[in-house]
Parts: C-alpha cells; structure tokens; sequence
C-alpha cells in the first residue's frame, strides 16, 4: 500500500484540505467513536469521485465510502487505507416542479426543508433521519410509517471501476433497510425524487409533530446511531430488549437508552469494543427470552 505516491496523485486535482492523512473517524459519525484513517478524501464533485476511486485502486489502497456516519461504528483501531466521505461538499439539490434532483451527500434534513419550502409532500418522513441522501437509499432509510422507496424515481450510481449507470426504483431493490447498492458495492452520485404538490402548513404541522415524537421517545442528547438493531418480522427489536430486562444495561459508557431500548448511545467515553460487546450480550439474552435472532443494523468497520 503506497499512500505517499497515491496522495501525490490524488494531489493533482484535490486540495490539500480535500486529503486528511491519520484523520480521527470519532470527529465523522454520529456515534463519537473510532480510531483513525489512514487517509479520508472528501470530494466535491464526480469527476473527483471518479479519478480518486482509478488511483486508489491503481495503488492497491482499500477505500471505503461513508455518508456523515450516521449509522456507522469503527473499531477502536481505526481503518486501514482510504475512506471517501461523500457528505456536504457534495450537496447541491434542484426542484423542478414536482421532482427534486440532488446530489448523495445533502443530509435527508435539508433535503426535508427543501421539499417544505418548494410547497412539495412526500419527504416529511425523513427530516429528523440523521443520514445524507446515498446512505438513506443505500439502506433504503424510513420512519413513521415512510421510506426511500416511497419518493425514488431513479439514480445515479458508479461501480468499482467508475463506471457510472441509472438504475430506476425497481431496479434498485429497495427493501426493508437494503438494496442492490449493498450488495454490489456500488456509490450513489444522484438520486432524483418525485414528490407531490402539497400544502406548506400541513406539511409544517406533520414535521413538527414527527420532530417532537422523536424528541420525547429517542435518546437524542446523546451521541448513538439511531436504531442498533433491524426490526425482525412481527416484532419490535425495541421491546424485545425491554422485556429481556436490558433497559439500561451498560459495557462501559456504552448503554442501552433509558428512553428507547433500541437504541445504543455514548454516554461519554465509550469505545467500539464496549459496543460491539453491548450488542453481543444483547442478541445473546434476547436469543435465549424470545428466541428471537437480532442484526446489528449499525455497520461495524475497521480493525479491532
């Protein structure tokens, strides 16, 4: 792995704050936790996407894309090798009657605003899911009763050899909390939505509501990433780790919320491995109360 000459190359058509050498993952995810990357590339346009993925794999430097780190964990050693953060400075958004076109790093929040303010319906769902646009389709993100699957028309995605395609919706796959990018390994470059005309004040309302929902039921004062756990068919993971007598329960200064038991939160200081360990003793006693095989729907990354 030949980091120098590869961030010499990729010098050429970055700026030196679009490369962060030795850079702490805990200052990119929601959760506050991991060790560093050897290399973070922050892109602001597709070209750049494009050239930097060519020389990353022409120097045999593994590179991992990430949203914001909203539903990431990295582990306390960090990662090896290059993570391109695809996130704010790769964000511009266009409504044009009914359709909005965006780029996959604008956070689903604004993207939510930006549909209330252009008197469009469809995205209230999404304005308190913490994730870009790419992550929230990735997964196919989705809240009080809502999902990506709902708003998507088509997108824009390159695979590991930049090439880039349009998938439509049906295409995509788009499942409870997955789809064809997944499995493929491919990136989301643009996503174009097709909304709704709807009234700003009922639209406001809906926002407002959800907003407060999740501020009395969601541990949002302290750093997590959102639901640890997939939903299993016919259940809820949150009450099945309630009934397993696990609210509270804690592995160093990670915890399982007081307010919402599907949810891990840093109460300060915790490391991945405290999680990581968290999450085990949870499948493992809700296993042996329900019967019952929870997923970690958090992504665990890096080296141990």
């Amino acid at each position: 792995m030949n980091l120098e000459k590869a961030c010499q190359a990729l010098s050429e058509f970055l700026e030196p704050d679009q490369l962060l050498l030795n850079e702490n993952m805990s200052k990119h995810t929601s959760f506050r936790i991991g060790g560093p990357v050897d290399l973070m590339v922050l892109p602001s346009k597709t070209e750049q996407i494009q050239n930097a993925i060519r020389i990353l794999r022409e120097y045999d430097i593994p590179v991992m894309v990430m949203g914001n780190g909203s539903n990431l964990l990295v582990r306390d050693k960090g990662i090896r090798g290059a993570v391109m953060k695809i996130a704010d400075r790769f964000s511009q958004a266009e409504v044009k009657n009914e359709t909005v076109h965006a780029q996959a790093g604008i956070l689903l929040s604004a993207l939510s605003r930006l549909a209330l303010k252009s008197g469009l319906k469809g995205l209230e769902f999404a304005s308190g899911i913490p994730g870009t646009l790419g992550g929230a389709v990735t997964m196919n993100a989705g809240a009080y009763g809502g999902e990506m699957k709902d708003v998507i028309k088509w997108a824009c995605v390159m695979d590991e050899d930049g090439e880039v395609t349009v998938l439509d919706k049906d295409s995509l796959a788009l499942g409870y909390r997955t789809s064809i990018i997944q499995s493929t390994k491919r990136i989301v470059l643009e996503v174009f939505l097709q909304l709704k005309a709807g009234d700003y004040e009922e639209s406001r309302a809906l926002i407002q509501e959800l907003t407060k929902r999740r501020r009395e039921k969601q541990p949002l004062q302290y750093p997590s990433a959102g639901s640890a756990f997939k939903r299993p068919v016919g259940y809820y993971a949150g009450k099945l780790i309630q009934d397993a007598g696990l609210k509270g329960m804690r592995v160093g200064d990670a915890q399982i919320s007081e307010i919402h038991s599907g949810f891990i939160i840093n109460l300060g200081n915790a490391t991945a491995c405290d999680v990581i360990e968290l999450i085990e003793k949870v499948k493992t006693r809700v296993k042996e109360q329900a019967g019952i095989e929870l997923h970690p729907e958090v992504r665990i990354v890096g080296e141990d």
